[in-house]
């Protein structure tokens, strides 16, 4: 009968956490970047799809059309008044939404900082997208063909979300010149397009582009008031490590404020996974980045 009666007591106890877990993901505030149907897109019936990718290890989303913000909030006694608006990765067909997305948004909020994960706008794709593009990226001038009509899309994305927490920055208790961006692979693209292509009301405090590719802004003038900016990648077998080099030289040939983390093991799309690498810990290096450029303090 005791026995009975621990387990009983464990299944409550464990409901009750699941509950609680749940309860904790629902609350989490979600906002349409757009009001209807987004600038430059047409109207769209097929559903997102969120589910995990075997392939990537991973949570994933897809089939974007309406992007969307979730808000990560610190706890108001931790919150310093800076935001960062998180672009996952996945190669324009998928989103990492997990390692390159949430998990971030969670460690940069538990640091005083408000995250807020874009879902912006990615090619339509079928059952896997995670396997269509493992697929298609060996054929790179097909792939570039197809994610090249979503590009301007995802950009226009991550620009407007910059723009939006800006100008909504009162409602969460933070500063307006405090809004920074980051990005990962097709996310870092992102991240760097906003970098380059901010308006005024758009200018992101700082741009971090994780093993991002950047090639396209290779003829792209820094803007002269560029912000500063953190970059990351190792030795990357989508050969994207030039990427972040370019990225770095642009930015000091600019005379800008730039720092450059190039590993020398840790693959593509490491993101927040543990590989018990100097990898694993690249994101205390941009935390300690951030404090640095004076983004921590209060």
């Amino acid at each position: 009968m005791r026995t009975l009666l621990l387990r009983a007591v464990g299944f409550v106890l464990f409901a009750t956490s699941l509950g609680s877990a749940a309860s904790l993901a629902s609350a989490q505030d979600v906002i349409p970047l757009y009001q209807g149907t987004p600038p430059g897109s047409a109207a769209e019936n097929y559903p997102e799809k969120e589910y995990f990718s075997k392939i990537w290890n991973t949570g994933v989303v897809t089939n974007v059309t309406k992007p969307t913000l979730t808000i990560f909030k610190p706890a108001p006694e931790e919150r310093n008044g800076t935001a960062i608006v998180v672009c996952p990765g996945g190669g324009f067909m998928a989103l990492s939404i997990t390692s390159e997305g949430s998990i971030v948004a969670k460690y940069l909020a538990a640091k005083g900082v408000t995250a807020f994960v874009l879902k912006y706008r990615l090619v339509h794709t079928g059952e896997d997208a995670t396997q269509e593009f493992s697929t298609l990226i060996a054929d790179r001038q097909k792939f570039g063909e197809i994610i090249g009509k979503v590009i301007p899309q995802s950009n226009a994305d991550g620009l407007a979300a910059v723009t939006y927490v800006r100008q909504h920055a009162s409602e969460w208790g933070i500063s307006p010149d405090r809004v920074g961006i980051i990005g990962f692979s097709a996310g870092g693209e992102v991240a760097a397009g906003a970098g380059f292509q901010y308006t005024p009301e758009g200018r992101p405090a700082f741009v971090a582009p994780i093993y991002a590719a950047a090639t396209r802004f290779k003829d792209t003038a820094v803007p002269a008031d560029a912000p500063p900016m953190f970059v990351t990648a190792t030795d990357d077998q989508l050969g994207l490590a030039l990427d972040s080099i370019l990225l770095y030289e642009k930015w000091s040939a600019a005379h800008k404020s730039v720092e450059l983390h190039m590993f020398a093991k840790g693959g593509h799309g490491f993101g927040m996974r543990k590989q018990n690498l100097p990898t694993d810990h690249w994101i205390d290096r941009f935390a300690e980045w951030l404090d640095l450029q004076g983004f921590m303090k209060k």
